[in-house]
């Protein structure tokens, strides 16, 4: 008798582990259930395109067709409440009850909502998945200044976009400088100088206390008693794995679902991937990550034995007419061995960080070329015996890098 294997969720995680099972098994059937009404989707395309559409066909991972010709059952706008392990089934909103033989949940995530004063006001946005990006497309054209919660990669592609549209834009980031988890002091101040100079207004260590107005955004008042007006606010500070359906359940959980190296929960025959599980104490929140542990839970859950290796850290800031790539480990200390360039008149920029002799990590600007070989190396923990102050470039280093190998 064929098995039943049941997905919860319909995002990256979820196709990943469909293709990596119908790889090994084309016989068994396989159900998703996602609770959006869309076909699975680039996510991290939504910032993007926010003005440019949003057409459902240019963002899907596959084509409709796909799922037939993989002998898929996708089941649309239908939530899952509840898990009951015991009996290996599953009860939907609308009272319906499924049984599994393998169960993966790869239910994401969801934005966070900030403690702020008047953030459910008529006006505020924030930006996960496409019926956000549509309410925003829907009320985004009476406003004229959009208030910009969180620094991070999403709402800097966002601010870039509306900049270009001539709205006003202000970003105000609680921490003292943009992206600091992935960009170094200068890249930093780079980033924003450029901003300023296209129209962005960027306000550092600044916690947003409350929004006013009666009951649609008119306006903010932060900690240190700023007040501005605004008639839109769009926040992103962070993501919570949507971890509800195992409420009621021995399914193990910190911030996320708990997994071991192949996926699996503590409960046999049930696994967890992508945003709303936890590997080794940490939830990613990553695109890739999120693809790859797909990949491994869809293998295993064919008896296979696979293993999760998370990919380095690999992040594009593609905004305001720069590239910068954050890749690896970019956090510095004593022990850290480091090289830098400045190239202000082709407007470049290289750090390369190592440690232990590897190289560990790399911020650059303006050059994907490079960019793409410094991955590599960091990949492959290319050994670096070599003082990093020593090298006179960034071709100098990777020329005599590439000989030592």
């Amino acid at each position: 008798m064929k098995d039943r294997i049941i997905i919860i969720g319909s995002g990256t995680a979820a196709l990943s582990a469909i293709k990596a099972i119908r790889e090994i098994d084309s016989d068994s059937e396989i159900l998703v259930l996602g609770k959006e009404n869309f076909y699975p989707y680039y996510r991290i395309k939504i910032s993007k395109g926010l003005l440019d559409g949003l057409s459902e066909d240019k963002l899907l991972l596959n084509k409709k067709d796909w799922y037939d010709s993989n002998n898929v059952k996708i089941h649309l706008g239908h939530k899952v409440i509840s898990i009951e392990p015991d009996k290996k089934a599953i009860t939907l909103e609308n009272g319906k009850t499924l049984v599994y033989d393998k169960l993966l949940i790869a239910t994401g995530a969801t934005n966070n909502i900030p403690p702020i004063k008047g953030i459910n006001k008529t006006g505020a946005f924030t930006l996960r998945d496409l019926d956000n990006a549509f309410d925003v497309l829907n009320y985004l054209n009476a406003c004229n200044t959009i208030l910009l919660i969180g620094g991070g990669i999403q709402n800097l592609e966002v601010a870039n976009i509306l900049s270009r549209e001539g709205k006003k834009v202000i970003i105000a980031e609680f921490a003292s400088r943009l992206m600091p988890k992935l960009l170094d002091i200068y890249s930093s101040n780079y980033l924003k100088e450029v901003m300023e100079t296209q129209g962005v207004k960027i306000l550092l260590n600044t916690q947003i206390e409350e929004i006013i107005g009666d009951e649609k955004v008119q306006g903010f008042k932060t900690k240190s008693g700023i007040e501005s007006a605004c008639d839109m606010i769009i926040y992103s500070t962070g993501i919570k794995p949507n971890t509800e359906i195992i409420n009621n359940t021995s399914i193990n959980i910190n911030n996320g679902i708990i997994v071991n190296e192949r996926m699996e929960t503590n409960i046999s025959d049930i696994f967890a991937a992508g945003d709303v599980s936890e590997f080794n104490s940490r939830t990613y929140g990553l695109w890739n990550v999120s693809g790859e542990q797909g990949k491994v839970a869809g293998a295993n859950i064919c008896g296979h034995a696979n293993i999760f290796i998370p990919p380095i850290q690999f992040s594009l800031i593609n905004a305001f007419g720069l590239s910068i790539y954050s890749i690896g480990d970019i956090e510095e200390s004593i022990e850290t061995n480091l090289f830098t360039q400045i190239d202000s008149e082709n407007k470049k920029y290289y750090k390369v960080l190592v440690r232990d002799n590897k190289i560990i990590g790399a911020i650059i600007l303006g050059d994907q070329k490079r960019a793409m070989i410094m991955k590599k190396l960091i990949e492959n923990k290319t050994e670096v015996n070599y003082d990093c102050s020593s090298f006179t470039s960034i071709n100098d280093f990777i020329e005599i890098i590439k000989d030592i190998k």
